[in-house]
This record gives structure tokens, sequence and C-alpha cells, in this order.
């Protein structure tokens, strides 16, 4: 399994944060945060698909796509969470492309993953519902066939970029079991409406069902076996996503503790703030070590991943809380100020603390699974 990056990849990291620093900084991320339901810069969406592929990165040639790996998309991904990108990558190019991919419905692959891939098509993976609950077996949005129909009923919450997505891709029971259907944005009978979310860089949509048509991707109870797979893949996207965040407060604090003078030196040069920092490099590198590890399972096809997944969301959600909470101390009463982008991490990484699953939840998922 390789693990050190090539000098392609290490072009690739460069290339992305070049890209987010010019196109999306955090002043532009500001402005997007007071949008109600829908946080994605067109012009920027548009540029990150059509002149560095970003969303096609990992999705096969065959259907548009450039055909890396998740390991290119794991660089990706750190760079997007560095810089807080409010975009809906997440959704559209992780999400939902793997639920496709990960079917065995070819037409659907065919005819719904090039315009994911050069993101003329914002999509989104609808699972949770009301409860909040990540498992699948709590999946109570109905879909029946009425002739050569299928008619989906009920609700969906906590959807990531549910409100601006035009193709949403909804799980649902069905005589079969859970099954995977495609859905138009633009449907009869679809309602969405925005949820107000503590972390005001990820908007989070609920929909309502009412007789809408879905389109079947691929067989009535494929998708226990899809959900699966596509959990674990986003779990450790999510991780890639939070390392980058926790790489980039520690950046803020070590930064701040050069600059910040108190009693005629650098605050930094305190043996509290030595250690602070020190405990953040340790914890944040770790987690580099798993996250880098976890992608090249992915990529590889490792029968490992299942395993990784939980272990790798946890140590991720742990590391990175705990260093946007220990920025914020590091600066002092100006890290609690609105003005300042400390609270902006702090938020994001509660935010993906709490998506997919915490820490807790992901553990006792990981002792169930080598069975503890």
């Amino acid at each position: 399994m390789k693990l050190a990056m090539s000098p392609e990849q290490v072009e690739l990291r460069e290339s992305v944060r070049r890209f987010l620093a010019d196109r999306a900084p955090l002043t532009r991320v500001r402005e997007l945060m007071a949008a109600d339901d829908d946080s994605t810069d067109p012009q920027v969406w548009a540029a990150a698909g059509g002149q560095l592929g970003l969303q096609g990165i990992a999705i096969p040639e065959e259907y548009g796509g450039a055909g890396f790996s998740f390991a290119e998309q794991a660089i990706i991904l750190q760079e997007l969470g560095a810089a807080l990108y409010t975009g809906p990558y997440l959704a559209s190019a992780v999400l939902a492309a793997n639920a496709l991919m990960s079917s065995q419905d070819t037409k659907a692959k065919q005819d719904l993953l090039p315009g994911i891939a050069s993101g003329e098509t914002i999509a989104t993976l609808a699972f949770t519902e009301d409860d909040g609950s990540w498992e699948p077996d709590q999946i109570r949005l109905t879909a029946v066939r009425h002739g050569e129909r299928w008619l989906l009923d009920g609700h969906k919450s906590f959807v990531l970029d549910g409100a601006a997505a035009s193709l949403i891709l909804v799980v649902a029971q069905t005589q079969g079991g859970l099954t995977l259907f495609a859905v138009d944005g633009t449907a009869a009978g679809l309602t969405r409406k925005p949820l107000a979310a503590l972390d005001q860089t990820r908007k989070l949509a609920r929909l309502g069902f009412s007789s809408v048509s879905g389109r079947l991707v691929g067989s009535p109870g494929d998708a226990t076996a899809i959900l699966a797979r596509v959990f674990d893949i986003a779990a450790i996207a999510l991780a890639a996503e939070q390392l980058g965040g926790a790489q980039r407060v520690l950046d803020m604090a070590v930064e701040y503790a050069k600059l910040r003078h108190q009693f005629g030196r650098p605050i930094g040069s305190f043996q509290a703030i030595k250690h602070k920092c020190a405990d953040l490099m340790l914890e944040v590198e770790s987690l580099r070590s798993a996250v880098v590890y976890a992608a090249a399972a992915v990529a590889e096809e490792s029968p490992e991943v299942p395993v990784l997944a939980s272990l790798v969301k946890a140590l991720a959600s742990d590391v990175y809380f705990h260093a946007a909470a220990e920025n914020i101390q590091i600066h002092g009463g100006i890290g609690f100020t609105w003005e300042h982008d400390a609270h902006l991490y702090f938020k994001r990484a509660k935010s993906s603390e709490l998506f997919l699953g915490d820490s807790n939840y992901h553990r006792e998922r990981l002792a169930a699974r080598i069975g503890v």
C-alpha cells in the first residue's frame, strides 16, 4: 500500500490550495454563510469542475470522470476542510457519486454520473429522517410501485445541501427492502425546508415527499449494501476534511502565539502555550497517518475499510474539536469574537463530529465490527 505522496499528488494539493485561496477565501465564506438555503458560489463551483475537474476526480472515465482514486480525492477534501469551503462537494462528489458507483445499475451510472463529474449536476444523498438516526433500519420513508412508476412518501431530514440539489438520491423502504431512487429536484410533490444549524457553512434541509415520482436505481433491496459502502467511504472522506480543518487551526494557533506579546515576550515562549501546541501537533500528525492509510485502503478496495472507517472518523472528530477549542483558548478574548475566524472552525468541527455519527457512535460500531 503506497502512503507517500507522489509529485503529482503534491501538485494537486498545491493547485487546490491556490484555487481556494484565490476564489473562496474566508471573506467569501462569510458572505455565503448568510444565504438561507444555498451557499454555493456558482462561478467557483463551475471553475472547480471545468478547470480543475475536482468533482469528477474519483469517478471512472467511462462515466465522465478523471479516473483517479480516492487517495487523490482525500487530498482535495483536506484542502476543502482547511478553507471551510461551503459548496456541495461532500454531498455531490462523495455521497451521491459513491451511491451511484456502488450500484449495479449501469444505465443509471451512464445517465447520472457525467453531470456530477462535470459539476453541472448538484446531487445529494437523502437517508436520515426526523429522528436523526444513522442506522439504515430506522428508515421509514416508503416507495410503492404504481404501474411503471415508483411513488415516494415520507420525510428526510438533515439532508446535506438538500435545498440546492438538482438530483436527490433517496433511500426508501419497499417490499423488497431498502431501495435507492433518483428524484429530480423539481419533481411534483417534493418540498424542501432549510434547517437552522450551528454551522452556517454547512447547509441542511428537511425534504417532504408526497407521492413523488422516483427512478429506481438498481433493484429493490440493493440499498442495504450500497449504504454500507457509502457510509464507510463518507466517514473517511469527512475525516479527511476534519484533518484539513485541524491542521489549519493548529497553524492559526502557532502563528498567533508567535505574534502576540505579553510581559515583553511572545506568548508562544510560555511553557503552557508550548505544551498546548506540541500536544495538538502530535494529535494532528497521528490523525494524518490514519487518514492517509484509510484513504489508501479505499483506493485499493481493502477489506480493512469497514474497520478503518469508524476508527478514523472517531479519531478525527476528537482531534478536530479539541484543536478548534484550543485555538480559541490560545487566542484568548479575541478568539471568542464574531469577527475572528476561530469560531467558524469550532462550529465546523462540532457539525462534522455529529455528521455520520459522533465518536461514541463509531467506537461502538467499531467494537461490533471487530467482535469486541
